[in-house]
């Protein structure tokens, strides 16, 4: 037997980025499994983390520097040394940064703990243009949080463990797949919770739940306005919490006074009774109940309504700050610690505005990605002449991929930094391998919730290939700029004791368990004496932000406009297996889902002719693709249904290549068709028709 050592570290198989424990033996990796250290996890682990091991292990990935020699896309390059890469691009950055200036550099990545590296070294090259890829997650949910409460929705947690009624809209949490988050619904369960699902097709989520409301597609607005109604008329909410803490209900009685649950079944297709019965069943149940804001409920043009309103029936259930309800997220300071250093903080602040701040007629909040896109078509405000995409694949996330195409062929520069070949990577000037999430470490990160904390990734095996991790690549890049007096670190370990200096925290604290709490107890606000960063320090259903001119408080329902003939609404989401567009490639999870299918309403196919493992053709505005048709009941006969991620255009990647359809490509035109109040990209507004293949 060889040398076995225990490294703690995150996941990197999707965006959760799971506490997991790692068994290295003589340099080889040989076990993965959750963290048995933290609630909740204590050993779990999903399929695509358990497919880690083989990712790892796979040669279909990035294996060193690649400069494009033929045009974009065609797929031809050549291999460069990291000098010859860094150079390239330095190089052409300081040409535009000589002719445009510096802000006409932009970096975008998919967010998440890691984003003080990225934000401080795009700040070091003297750019406000750092961009994460919420336009096509969470930017309506946010937005719509803020308008409430003052707190954006990452600043609110969940106590699914001890709730009594969960009521979920699309939230698809069996297969959309945060390990903990599933363990703590299961335990509700299993202690007596409900759980409402509530979506156009019928899920994994559908099946565990209590009861499911099949809706009609883009009404999930008119069922709240109809639930705040029958709540309101009855008296069924916490009228201690709301007289306390909630400014404008008068007003929110007199905008719902016409939405009756006979209104809503007319729209949504559920019945005036379901309506009513659920509104007595969260009536009941107060506080300990749940309205999960959505994830990713930026699909319709109303989303940010649609959301809003959900939290709005939080407030009226009084859940905020209580047992099975919502908890306003606690951090570093709340224990007493202080927080984290910040990369930047010694890196002078950027004169220059970030480029969607300038923008006429914008949603609310700026760093919106499809702002990007329309600065760099049109130049305006400023050009955008450089684009580096770290962790990021808005080809693959984004409608419209060859759109798309024609708005990056305006740039000078285009880099994809990715461990994985992407869509947005194959069109790229430079692709830089990073190491993996097995060969890397990463800056700490601090974990809010009841009970903050900071966690560490930390590297268990060296790269395999000539790859480099995020922190010396961005360090690398920032010197070839000459602002290498910001970016000075020759280590991790340089950065994570700049990181920790005054919190009392040293690095060999996160030896044993990888993870370092800063409370023993979940730290409660007292119910008494509430914070919320409104205003007015309350709870805003009449939202006084800066912003409040731009956008109605409540905003008068407008009925969706019905497929025609033949025609569906196009929905997507996810599985358990897969995520997004990252992971169709990996040797494991391809054997479980190797192609997409598309879902059909059974009544619907009937009259198409189409029966269930037929292949039928997708059409959408000149673009088409065959698929095989699932059959089924358990969707709304006005849509259709496709898992995302699929139709790699990536000849490298020989698994995925050409299998299943891309639901974006679908999407002709809605490059930037955004929910007009939150700046989510609507991409459920997205017709296509479904015909059979005649033999």
């Amino acid at each position: 037997m060889g040398e076995t050592s225990s490294v703690y570290s995150m996941c990197g198989m999707c965006a959760v980025r799971c506490p997991i424990r790692v068994e290295v033996e003589d340099g080889v990796l040989k076990w993965i499994e959750g963290n048995p250290h933290v609630p909740g996890i204590e050993g779990s682990l999903c399929a695509k983390g358990s497919a880690g091991l083989a990712f790892e292990y796979d040669a279909e990935r990035p294996q060193y520097p690649m400069i494009r020699t033929g045009p974009r896309g065609s797929g031809q390059w050549r291999k460069a040394t990291w000098d010859e890469a860094l150079d390239f691009i330095t190089g052409s950055l300081k040409k535009i940064t000589e002719t445009y200036g510096s802000k006409a550099i932009a970096l975008a990545d998919r967010g998440g703990p890691f984003t003080d590296l990225t934000k401080s070294f795009i700040k070091s090259l003297g750019s406000p243009n750092y961009f994460d890829h919420d336009d096509t997650c969470a930017k309506n949910v946010n937005m719509a949080c803020r308008s409430v409460f003052g707190y954006g929705r990452g600043d609110i947690s969940y106590d699914f463990a001890n709730t009594s009624h969960i009521v979920l809209y699309g939230r698809n949490v069996f297969e959309s797949l945060q390990v903990k988050e599933v363990n703590n619904i299961l335990d509700a369960l299993d202690a007596g919770a409900k759980m409402t699902y509530i979506d156009i097709r019928a899920t994994v989520t559908a099946s565990k739940a209590d009861k499911f409301l099949m809706i009609r597609p883009g009404t999930d607005y008119a069922l709240n306005l109809a639930l705040i109604h029958v709540i309101l008329k009855e008296r069924l909410y916490n009228a201690d919490f709301v007289n306390k803490w909630v400014t404008g209900l008068t007003e929110l009685e007199g905008f719902v006074a016409p939405y009756t649950p006979e209104w809503a079944e007319k729209e949504t297709g559920i019945p005036a009774c379901e309506i009513a019965g659920l509104a007595h069943d969260v009536g009941r149940d107060k506080p300990g109940v749940i309205f999960h804001g959505g994830w990713m409920l930026s699909r319709y043009i109303d989303s940010f309504y649609s959301s809003r309103s959900i939290y709005i029936l939080n407030a009226l259930m009084g859940n905020i700050e209580t047992k099975g309800g919502l908890i306003i997220a606690k951090g570093p300071k709340d224990a007493g610690v202080s927080p984290l250093h910040s990369l930047g903080e010694s890196i002078p602040e950027v004169k220059d505005k970030i480029v969607d701040a300038g923008m006429a007629h914008k949603s609310l909040g700026t760093g919106h990605v499809v702002n990007l896109y329309k600065a760099i078509k049109t130049g305006v405000p400023y050009p955008v002449k450089a684009f580096l995409a770290y962790r990021y694949d808005p080809m693959a996330s984004l409608p419209d991929p060859e759109e798309q195409k024609k708005v990056l062929d305006n740039l000078e520069m285009l880099v994809s930094i990715d461990v994985n070949y992407s869509e947005t990577g194959w069109y790229s000037d430079v692709i830089l391998p990073e190491a993996t999430y097995l060969e890397r470490s990463n800056i700490i990160a601090t974990q809010t919730g009841p009970k903050p904390g900071f966690i560490m990734r930390r590297q268990a095996v060296a790269p395999r290939y000539d790859s480099k991790p995020a922190w010396e690549i961005f360090t690398l890049i920032a010197g070839k700029m000459g602002a290498g007096e910001y970016f000075p670190y020759r280590s991790i370990e340089e950065i994570w004791e700049r990181q920790l200096a005054g919190t009392g925290i040293r690095i060999n604290d996160f030896d044993a368990k990888g993870i370092v709490g800063l409370a023993k107890n979940p730290l409660p606000m007292d119910r008494d004496d509430l914070k919320f960063k409104t205003q007015s320090g309350k709870i805003e259903f009449v939202s006084q932000l800066p912003a409040k001119d731009t956008f109605e408080s409540f905003a008068p329902y407008v009925s969706p406009k019905k497929p025609g003939e033949g025609y569906f609404r196009l929905a997507f989401g996810r599985t358990a297996v897969h995520a997004h567009a990252q992971s169709q490639n990996n040797i494991y999870l391809h054997e479980i889902v190797p192609e997409n299918e598309i879902w059909i309403n059974r009544d619907e196919a009937d009259k198409l002719g189409i029966k269930d493992g037929d292949m039928v053709e997708v059409s959408s505005d000149g673009y088409s693709g065959k698929i095989k048709a699932k059959v089924t009941p358990y969707i709304h006969p006005e849509a259709v249904f496709m898992l995302h991620g699929f139709g790699s255009e990536i000849p490298l990647k020989t698994r995925s290549f050409k299998k299943g359809l891309r639901d974006t490509k679908f999407a002709k035109g809605l490059l930037e068709t955004v929910d007009p109040v939150g700046g989510g990209v609507a991409y459920l507004e997205c017709m296509v028709r479904v015909g059979r293949i005649k033999q």
